[in-house]
């Protein structure tokens, strides 16, 4: 893998930091619905299944910006 210019990781970090926020926040409004047994079920679903993506794109970001140093 070619090393990252300081404006490619800045912009990476920063993506980063929105993914988990999100997921953050995904994570919260599951949870609100869950516990409020009023919810569709449907929605529930689509956002876990997005919160499952956005994780995935968290992986992707760390594994691009803190690679394995083999030692």
């Amino acid at each position: 893998m070619l090393p990252l210019t300081r404006e490619q990781e800045a912009s990476l970090g920063l993506e980063l930091a929105t993914k988990r926020q999100e997921h953050s926040d995904l994570d919260a409004a599951i949870q609100t619905l869950t516990d409020s047994h009023v919810a569709d079920r449907m929605l529930i679903q689509r956002l876990k299944k997005r919160k499952l993506a956005l994780k995935d794109r968290i992986v992707q970001l760390e594994t691009i910006l803190i690679p394995d140093i083999i030692a």
